[in-house]
């Protein structure tokens, strides 16, 4: 699963070399509609539906990871 995810990270913020630490913070490509984009790959992939709280929480790979593994 971490390995799939990390693959819509890369394709979805067309940025091949990034690894688990990526964040907001420090990836100039997710801006904010990246992050609805990712989002929507998320939720297609693993077919989940996340809540607004979810999405907001979302700020940096680990916790995408967290909030996809308790779906």
């Amino acid at each position: 699963m971490k390995e799939k995810l990390l693959n819509i990270f890369k394709e979805t913020l067309e940025v091949s070399d990034i690894d688990e630490n990526v964040s907001q913070s420090n990836c100039e490509a997710w801006d904010s509609i990246k992050h609805l984009n990712l989002i929507i790959a998320i939720e297609g992939e693993f077919g989940i539906s996340l809540e607004p709280e979810e999405m907001e929480k979302m700020v940096d790979f680990g916790a995408a990871l967290k909030i996809v593994e308790g779906k």
